[in-house]
């Protein structure tokens, strides 16, 4: 069981506007400033239940609600605080996105922000990407969701070690995808997942990958829930490291390699 002391714990200082400078534009724009809300500074927590403006379709299932959970998940319909990832498919059912779930502790550092948007300029980005990756699939984005874990640490953590990544669900009413980018990965695993307290490494790393809740439909990052997966910086399925993306109304995966690369001239990124 994990202490309830940490609820306790209070933050100094004061939170400032986030600005991702020229080095972040792997992340799209994020913070106050674009009118993102905030997550509680709370162990285990989660933003409250968030209806979407538009229908989201995952796995073929249209929702229309949602969670961002403090642990790296974005979830549908239902909150997710456990903190030690389990392998996928789960057999309870939960739909849910995980970017990086594992052991979060925003109330020891870090913010997470999230906010659903119609914005034409970023909606034009994303739009320009998708093409960009995914050619011969017609897609304008008219909606996205983002949520970004801003240099967040992790439970009981004795250093000063912080995440820095995102997740994009966006969708043309007709089709769904989902933009995942990871800027900065310094750990894997909290303290009551078996890590390290100075090193936030061992134990159970964290997870990422997609949950259908339909018990048998998921998939995994290469490297999740090992020590591999804090190279998910260096790694993509779109040929930019950092960034993976997937078509998820009808779940389809690209740009995974089912071999490794023959020659140091290979340039696809894997892991």
């Amino acid at each position: 069981m994990k202490s309830s002391f940490a609820f306790l714990l209070l933050v100094s200082g004061v939170v400032t506007n986030v600005h991702p400078t020229p080095e972040a534009s792997l992340l799209y724009p994020y913070g106050l400033d674009q009118g993102d809300r905030k997550n509680p500074k709370l162990d285990d927590g989660t933003s409250k239940r968030l209806p979407l403006s538009v229908p989201f379709t995952f796995y073929g299932k249209e929702y229309r609600t949602l969670y961002v959970n403090n642990n790296g998940v974005i979830s549908f319909d239902t909150q997710v605080k456990q903190y030690t990832p389990d392998p996928f498919p789960l057999a309870d059912g939960r739909p849910f996105v995980a970017p990086y779930w594992g052991d979060v502790d925003n109330v020891l550092g870090g913010e997470i922000f999230y906010r659903q948007t119609t914005d034409p300029e970023l909606l034009q980005l994303i739009t320009q990407n998708i093409n960009q990756y995914f050619p011969s699939i017609p897609f304008t984005a008219t909606w996205a969701f983002v949520a970004t874990w801003d240099h967040v640490a992790y439970y009981d953590s004795k250093s000063n070690k912080g995440n820095t990544f995102q997740a994009t669900l966006t969708t043309s009413a007709d089709t769904s995808f989902v933009i995942l980018n990871y800027k900065d990965i310094q750990w894997t695993t909290g303290v009551a997942s078996g890590g390290d307290p100075k090193t936030g490494l061992g134990g159970t790393p964290a997870h990422a990958g997609f949950n259908s809740g339909d018990e048998t439909n998921y998939y995994n990052i290469p490297g999740s829930r090992t020590e591999a997966v804090i190279n998910i910086t260096k790694t993509s399925n779109v040929n930019v490291p950092g960034r993976w993306v997937f078509q998820v109304d009808d779940f389809k995966v690209t740009g995974v390699p089912t071999e490794k690369p023959n020659s140091a001239a290979d340039k696809r990124c894997w892991l």
